[in-house]
């Protein structure tokens, strides 16, 4: 509900009175963004609980109050409305969507699962496809699905509004994994860092917590084959090799009992530097050596890896970036995005994916954050714990170059 031009700032001034300490007032007009500022400071340490009440003492007029940090000052500010994008849903995009992408990943996984000739009577190639591809479909729908389930449950845990999830069909050869991931739209702003912590936390790691035991069951399922011993050893393109994570690596291990993919020789590096090297860069290429040659199942588990490792980079809107605005603020975060975007740079000239991802984040995620109405409010230890356990997660599943041909 929108106020009239008239305001009774006497009422105002006693409404905030309640909560803060008023050292100095600020009345906005037709240039600020604003209708009132207060500086001064709360009466109450629990700053979260003085919001919720304050924006409910508010709500009757329309206004909604922000609280912030102005050099070094606790303020409070008044503004007209609610922050907010809440419009009708339609569930049959959504549905539309979904359904557009499991066809899509069926597809894709049919094309990694089948081995022999394909059937040339429609149905028997259609029954082939279902067949084949939907081990790899369910699996890696169900990691997309945790992901963004996980933040949608955490925002409506805390009565925030947001989209049901948008599925994103692309099919091979366009993409590898047949579809480009996907989203939800958060409609309105988070009270709070603590509810922004955990709306960015969840979908992480639902989506982790689905991807895993995916894997390590796609590993059980794989088999090590050798690789080409030289250049154009292998027919056609060569062979498509998936990079290499620190869990990823772990979960080889785990599963093989050796490092892979396993080089023929060291050749002048010790293995410490070798695979340090390899890590970092992929090279050099281990001609001769032996490999996982993936199911389609792991290659999902490995897709949700990755696709974990995408949003956590600590930037803008993704959720890593979040995680980076709720520990050290916006402006320590606008600090780091330069380094950031350097570091991917560096890392495109051994897989030029990474350029385009610079691009992405530098013009369209990267320089804006999800600002929660309460800035003044802290997170608490245990969130403080989650978020360097969100990092963590970021380290361990980042992968320096995703794809390359061998």
């Amino acid at each position: 509900m929108e106020t009239s031009p008239e305001v009774d700032f006497e009422l105002l001034d006693a409404l905030v009175r309640r909560i803060f300490y008023i050292e100095d007032i600020t009345i906005g007009h037709d240039e600020r963004d604003y209708v009132v500022r207060y500086h001064g400071r709360l009466l109450a340490a629990d700053s979260a609980g003085a919001h919720a009440q304050l924006a409910e003492w508010l709500s009757p007029y329309g206004l909604t109050p922000l609280f912030r940090w102005d050099d070094g000052r606790q303020a409070v500010y008044l503004v007209r409305g609610v922050p907010t994008t809440i419009k009708p849903a339609n569930p049959a995009v959504n549905m539309l969507m979904f359904i557009l992408t499991l066809v899509s990943v069926i597809y894709t996984g049919g094309i990694l699962g089948i081995t022999g000739e394909l059937p040339e009577e429609p149905v028997a190639l259609v029954l082939e496809f279902l067949k084949a591809g939907w081990p790899f479909a369910v699996s890696m729908l169900a990691i997309l699905a945790a992901h963004e389930f996980g933040h949608y449950f955490a925002a409506r845990m805390h009565n925030i509004h947001v989209s049901l999830p948008y599925f994103i069909p692309m099919p091979w050869p366009f993409s590898p994994f047949g579809t480009m991931g996907a989203f939800i739209n958060m409609k309105e702003l988070p009270r709070n860092r603590r509810q922004l912590l955990d709306i960015a936390i969840a979908g992480p790691l639902a989506g982790l917590g689905v991807a895993i035991p995916v894997l390590f069951i796609g590993l059980s399922l794989s088999q090590i084959n050798p690789l080409p011993a030289a250049p154009g050893a292998d027919p056609l393109m060569g062979n498509m090799m998936e990079g290499n994570s620190i869990l990823y690596l772990l979960l080889k291990y785990l599963r093989f009992g050796q490092m892979l993919p396993a080089p023929a020789t060291y050749g002048d590096l010790s293995p410490v530097v070798y695979w340090l090297r390899y890590f970092l860069t992929a090279q050099p290429l281990p001609y001769g050596g032996v490999d996982v040659n993936v199911h389609p199942v792991a290659w999902a588990g490995w897709a949700g890896l990755l696709v974990t490792a995408m949003n956590l980079i600590p930037a803008g809107q993704l959720d890593g970036g979040h995680l980076l605005y709720v520990l050290f603020g916006q402006k320590t975060s606008r600090r780091i995005l330069p380094v950031i975007l350097v570091f991917l740079a560096a890392l495109g000239f051994f897989w030029n994916g990474w350029w385009l991802w610079a691009m992405l984040i530098f013009f369209l995620v990267g320089r804006s954050y999800a600002e929660p109405l309460d800035q003044i409010t802290t997170l608490d230890t245990k969130r403080k714990w989650l978020a360097g356990l969100g990092l963590l997660v970021f380290i361990l599943v980042f992968t320096p170059v995703p794809l390359y041909i061998m």
